[in-house]
């Protein structure tokens, strides 16, 4: 396949590009800068630009682009550009992907449009509340211009890696014996290690699937299950806890997405017999530390 992959030098596309490169694929990757590859093309979604040709061939588009959600406090302007990050760019390659007719578009979304689930959801679920989910709403809206192709809305629960990712940040403190759960530690959050989103997004550029999967692990864990896993596979104790209004005052709105409750099922990947390599947490944590 010749596949076009935006936002590929993020932690989620560069593991992408080098897993379609390693199955003999062919990869165009766009920048937003001048090309210095042979493999890059230009484009500027604020002006609605991509280089001509880049699309030519094209068997799907990958779209992962997004600024980082977790990196500081959400005000006013950290908001507009998490949405403006997502929302433009989104349509600039929905629009390219109708005109040139390319038959595959997936794109990137999150299990954030789901909210506080306070149960069991799958794709089915509806939209849930708050800013997350109001965005997560707007990123997928945003391949409505895509034409005839067959969309895929991939709702991506955090990503577990032996670098970066979800771990990236906490790491340091489980391994000096300073983790601990969040809150009460009885909220579900779903997870996914990235060789089994990869693996999912390989299946999905080839199965006949439209519409939203939750690109999750089977096994939903409590965050105190989480802890106790992660804690266990570093070989360090966790006593800690961080209480709720401890990590409202330090982290604002973003505190209210890390204590949600999100019990996220991957059932269209699973009725479709995608099988996971790492279908429970403690599998996924063991595996980045290489054990």
């Amino acid at each position: 396949m010749r596949v076009v992959v935006a936002g590929a030098s993020g932690f989620i596309g560069t593991a992408l590009v080098a897993r379609l490169r390693r199955d003999g694929h062919d990869v165009a990757r766009l920048v937003r800068r001048a090309p210095m590859a042979g493999d890059e093309r230009g484009w500027d979604p604020p002006a609605g630009k991509i280089d001509p040709g880049a699309l030519d061939g094209a068997d799907a588009v990958v779209n992962l682009c997004g600024a980082p959600m977790w990196t500081r406090r959400w005000t006013g302007a950290r908001k507009q550009a998490l949405v403006d990050s997502r929302v433009e760019p989104t349509e600039v390659l929905a629009a390219a992907v109708a005109e040139h007719g390319v038959p595959v578009l997936l794109n990137q979304s999150a299990t954030g449009y789901y909210g506080d689930t306070s149960g069991t959801v799958d794709e089915s679920g509806p939209q849930g509340a708050g800013f997350t989910a109001e965005l997560c709403a707007r990123w997928e809206h945003a391949t409505a211009g895509a034409g005839d192709a067959r969309v895929v809305r991939m709702r991506t629960g955090p990503v577990l890696a032996d670098h970066g990712g979800m771990l990236g940040p906490i790491r340091p403190f489980f391994a000096l014996g300073l983790g601990g759960r969040l809150g009460s530690g009885r909220q579900h959050m779903p997870w996914i290690h990235l060789d089994d989103a990869i693996a999912a997004m390989l299946f999905l550029l080839r199965a006949d699937i439209a519409g939203p999967v939750n690109l999750v692990g089977p096994t939903p864990a409590t965050n105190t299950e989480f802890t106790r896993a992660f804690a266990e596979t570093r070989r360090r104790p966790a006593p800690f806890f961080v209480p709720k209004a401890a990590m409202r005052l330090a982290m604002g709105e973003l505190a209210d997405d890390a204590l949600r409750d999100q019990r996220v099922l991957p059932k269209v990947l699973l009725d479709n017999g995608f099988r996971f390599t790492y279908p429970t947490v403690r599998d996924a944590l063991a595996a980045t530390e290489g054990r």
